[in-house]
């Protein structure tokens, strides 16, 4: 039809009537279906990806296979490596000791010492753990200075009682004034207790206490240091007057004297490490060990030398 400019104009095409018209046109206004959603399957570790139409890339590792396994303890197993090693070295230095040339300990007590300290450092123990910490010092001064006073009251009180006197009646303190001072505070110092107290409660307490707590640890210590005192006490019964009069100096008496010397130094070695313990400092057990041998060697000798004359 033409409009009003004299132009044909074209009319939209009439939509077909009928059924089939209507259907059409429904499905042509309806929206389009969206493509359908298939969910990813997870593959198993270890497993060949699924093929999911996406290309996979070929760069990327596979994960291995871990296989279920015993776990593995590496610090128990370097715990009895280090042991081993300490105890070691202590048995060498036991025996050379005994049977090497007089004095032995008092050269290689120091150098162990040090050797034992720088294996500790090495399996990662601090010097708190040693007992060698400077925060520790003065508490540890303090309880060293009581217990030096305690022994020594206890030692003046034995000595002074008859029956207790024959106690300090040992034929290897019977030595002059000279040497018995150099022995009490040079040889007994260095050749024994540095060595005995970095070792026993420094040492071996602490790798110990690291890995199974303190009361193992100061059972393990104090029963290794009864062990230790086996060698030195080989002839307890026959150069100790006491010992020797309640056990006898044969065979039996011997082994008795040996049992006697491992339970009471065990025993000792217990009231060591908790003094350690409430300390904190390996100076608290080495000054009550000193004391412990040290005075009474003095004291031996002292009585030695006024019944000899």
């Amino acid at each position: 039809m033409p409009d009003s400019s004299g132009h044909a104009r074209l009319s939209p095409p009439a939509p077909a009537s009928g059924p089939v018209s209507r259907a059409a046109a429904v499905a042509a206004s309806a929206p389009a279906p969206a493509p359908a959603f298939r969910p990813a399957t997870v593959a198993a570790p270890g497993s060949a990806p699924a093929a999911t139409g996406a290309p996979v890339s070929s760069s990327a590792p596979a994960r291995p296979v871990v296989s279920p396994e015993v776990p593995v303890h590496p610090s128990g197993r370097r715990l009895g490596v280090i042991l081993g090693a300490v105890l070691a070295i202590l048995a060498a230095v036991n025996v050379a000791d005994k049977y090497g040339p007089r004095h032995t300990g008092l050269v290689a007590g120091p150098l162990v010492a040090l050797t034992l300290v720088l294996i500790a450092r090495r399996a990662g123990l601090s010097w708190h753990d040693l007992g060698l910490s400077r925060r520790t010092l003065v508490p540890g001064l303090r309880y060293a200075l009581g217990a030096v006073g305690i022994v020594a009251a206890i030692y003046t009180l034995g000595a002074a009682i008859p029956a207790t006197r024959v106690a300090f009646h040992d034929v290897r303190y019977h030595l002059h004034p000279g040497a018995a001072l150099l022995t009490a505070f040079v040889v007994v110092p260095l050749g024994t207790v540095l060595l005995e107290e970095v070792a026993f409660r420094g040492v071996l307490l602490g790798l110990v206490h690291r890995h199974r707590g303190a009361t193992w640890a100061s059972i393990t210590s104090s029963v290794l240091f009864g062990l230790w005192h086996i060698l030195p006490s080989l002839r307890l019964a026959q150069v100790n007057k006491a010992v020797g009069g309640a056990l006898g100096i044969g065979a039996t008496g011997q082994i008795l004297a040996i049992l006697g010397a491992v339970a009471f130094t065990a025993l000792a070695g217990l009231l060591l490490c908790e003094l350690r313990r409430r300390s904190g400092s390996l100076l608290a057990a080495a000054a009550l060990h000193w004391a412990t041998n040290g005075l009474g060697l003095l004291v031996a000798t002292v009585l030695a030398t006024t019944r000899l004359t």
